[in-house]
Formats: C-alpha cells, structure tokens, sequence
C-alpha cells in the first residue's frame, strides 16, 4: 500500500480554509463525492498535490481532533490541537447559517443533509447545533430583532467574497511565478544553447589553426628535404 505524505501545517491551513468556503455547499447536498473533488483541484492549483480521498480523510481527522479539544482551556486546546480556532469558526458560521435557513423553512431539511454527509463524524455537532438554533430563534423571536440576523448573514457574504478574492489573488501570483520560471529557464536554455555554439566554433578555429600549423611544417621539411637532396645531387655531378 502506497504511504501517504504527512501533512503540513500550510497544507492543513489551506484545506480548512477551502473547506470553510465550501460548507454551505456540503451542508446542502447529500452526495458529496464532487466537492472533496473540487476541494482536492483547489488544492492542486495552490500547489498541494491532494487526492478527494485525503483531502476527507484529513477532515474527518480534523473533526476528532476538534472534537477531543472541547472544554480545555484556551492554551491547552492550542497546544493539543493548533486549527481550533479555524474549526470553531467553520461550526460557528454552519448555525448561524442553519439558524437563518431554519427561520426560512428549509432548516430541516439542511440538517437531514449534513447528517448524512458527516454521519457518525459529526453528529455530536449536528444535534448541538440544532440545539442552539432553537434557542437563537426563540431569542430573536421575543426580541423581534431581525436586522443582526441580516447584518450576520452581510458578514458571512463579505467574508466569503473575501476569501474568493484571496484565492483568486493567490492563483493569479503562482500563476505569474509559474510564467516567470518559465521564461527564465528559456532564457536560461537559450544561453546555454548559445554557450555550446561558440564553444565549439572556438574548436573548430583551434583545430583550423592546428592543421594549417601542421600544413605550414610539412611543407617546411619537405622544401628543406627537397633543398639537401638537390645539393648532395650537385656534389655527385
């Protein structure tokens, strides 16, 4: 069986980040099977190579973790557990989400939904969550205040777009150092083609000079071959 990579803390922070964007989208649909595979392109494109199959492996991971760090004190749970502030406020966000879903008559329906997704990973969260949602509810309701649910759900949209915006932004920058690579290891191979063609024309000018050298000795001792052969022919006349 083939090893699995260890994963990073910047491969951990990137898979929780993608994952927050997501989860409205997991929260919705039962079948879940096409997310973690856009989860895992995501991944790819900034860089870490991630299967859909790690990529929830290490969530539902993540989940345990979270899960064994609740109720410890802040420093404690930090040191046990690094992301979970991160997985704090993916669950924070699910039951304001939930509540406002549930104040517009699809909130069970949502909740059938994660269930299914998360199944026994989860679950705990899932009836917590359904637990506090009720009870925000009956707090709005006696208090009749609808704009902070409005002014919650501007927030999550503003984040959410901020965090669309991030990722752009970070696809656009590898995307240029990837150009920029490029076009040095062009020029770099271009050099070095260059390099080689006047290498070897300098060879060739040496070894030009060589064989004229040559020629230019041969043609010394066969004139001075020619010259002691012609006097010791006049001394036998």
């Amino acid at each position: 069986m083939e090893r699995v990579p260890q994963w990073s803390h910047e491969e951990t922070v990137e898979l929780l980040k993608i994952r927050a964007e997501l989860d409205k989208s997991f929260m919705e649909t039962k079948r879940n099977k096409a997310l973690w595979e856009t989860v895992s392109t995501r991944m790819r494109i900034v860089g870490f190579p991630r299967t859909a199959e790690q990529c929830k492996s290490k969530w539902k991971n993540l989940l345990t973790r979270f899960k064994g760090s609740e109720g410890m004190e802040v420093e404690t749970s930090r040191q046990y557990f690094p992301f979970h502030e991160e997985m704090q406020r993916i669950f924070s966000e699910r039951m304001v989400m939930r509540s406002i879903l549930m104040d517009d008559g699809k909130g069970k329906e949502v909740v059938r939904v994660e269930e299914n997704e998360y199944s026994s990973d989860d679950e705990e969260y899932c009836e917590e969550g359904e637990n506090k949602s009720k009870k925000k509810k009956r707090r709005r309701r006696r208090k009749g205040d609808g704009d902070e649910v409005v002014e919650v759900l501007k927030e999550i949209v503003r984040r959410q777009g901020e965090m669309e915006e991030r990722w752009m932004k970070e696809v656009e920058e590898r995307e240029e150092e990837r150009r920029m690579w490029e076009e040095e290891w062009r020029r770099t191979m271009e050099d070095m083609v260059l390099e080689r063609m006047e290498m070897e024309r300098r060879w060739r000018e040496r070894d030009e000079e060589r064989k004229a050298r040559d020629d230019a000795r041969a043609d010394r001792r066969h004139s001075l071959l020619t010259a002691i052969l012609t006097k010791l022919s006049e001394k036998n006349h």
